[in-house]
C-alpha cells in the first residue's frame, strides 16, 4: 500500500518498494481548475478566460544544493527540454489545460542512470504566463503527486497538497534526495509568489 504523505514527511523510495531492486520511478503530477461561477448576465458578454496551464518540472541539483551543471538543459527537464542529457530523466510532454482524470504531466526517472553528482531532484509546477493572465494557484484544486516503480507498478507513496496557494504562481512540490545508496522523498508543498516563468523557480537554487 502506498505511502500518503503530509507536509514535510519523508519516506524510504527503497523500502516503500518493498526492497524489489528499484531503479525506474514515474512521477505524477496533476492538478484540477477551479469552476469559475458567473452570473447569467456575465456568462452572456464576457469573452472564455484562457485556460490555466500548469507545466511540471524537474530541477536537479548537486550535492551542495545548487543546480547541477554548466547549462540550463543541464539542470532542468521540463517542456522545452524533455530528455536530459544523461538519458535518464524523460518528460512525457507538457498538457495545456489540466483536464481529465489521472496525471496531468509525468516525469520518469532512471535512478541508476543518474550522474553520481546528482543529489537532488525538486518537482516543481508552475503556471505558464500567469501574471499576463491573473492567475495563480488559488485558482487550482486536487493537487497531488505520487512515485510508482514502473518495473512493478507499484504506487511507492502520495501527497495531496489541500494548503492554501493563493497568489501564488508557483509550487515546489517535493524532493527526491540520494540517502546513502539509496533514495528519499519528501514532500514539500511550498508557494512560490512570483513563478509565471521556470527561471523564477530556478533562482531558488543558484
Amino acid at each position: 500500500m502506498a505511502v500518503n504523505l503530509v507536509k514535510g514527511q519523508k519516506v524510504n523510495l527503497v523500502k516503500a518498494s518493498g526492497g524489489s531492486g528499484l531503479r525506474e520511478i514515474r512521477v505524477g503530477l496533476g492538478w484540477d481548475e477551479v469552476e469559475q461561477k458567473t452570473g447569467f448576465f456575465a456568462s452572456l458578454f464576457s469573452t472564455k478566460k484562457p485556460d490555466i496551464d500548469c507545466d511540471a518540472s524537474v530541477i536537479l541539483c548537486g550535492a551542495d544544493g545548487k543546480l547541477y551543471g554548466r547549462h540550463a538543459n543541464d539542470c532542468c527537464v521540463y517542456f522545452g527540454n524533455l530528455h536530459h542529457a544523461s538519458g535518464a530523466i524523460n518528460h512525457a510532454g507538457d498538457n495545456l489545460t489540466g483536464g481529465g482524470d489521472g496525471d496531468d504531466e509525468q516525469i520518469t526517472v532512471d535512478l541508476a542512470r543518474l550522474p553520481a553528482d546528482v543529489n537532488k531532484l525538486v518537482f516543481v509546477v508552475n503556471i505558464y504566463d500567469a501574471g499576463i493572465r491573473g492567475q495563480h494557484f488559488g485558482m487550482v484544486r486536487n493537487a497531488f503527486i505520487h512515485l510508482t516503480d514502473v518495473r512493478t507498478g507499484r504506487e511507492l507513496c502520495r501527497y495531496n497538497l489541500t494548503d492554501n496557494f493563493s497568489g501564488m504562481q508557483g509550487l515546489v512540490v517535493g524532493e527526491i534526495t540520494r540517502a546513502g545508496s539509496e533514495w528519499e522523498f519528501e514532500a514539500i508543498g511550498r508557494g512560490v509568489a512570483q513563478a509565471s516563468r521556470l527561471d523564477a523557480l530556478l533562482r531558488l537554487y543558484t
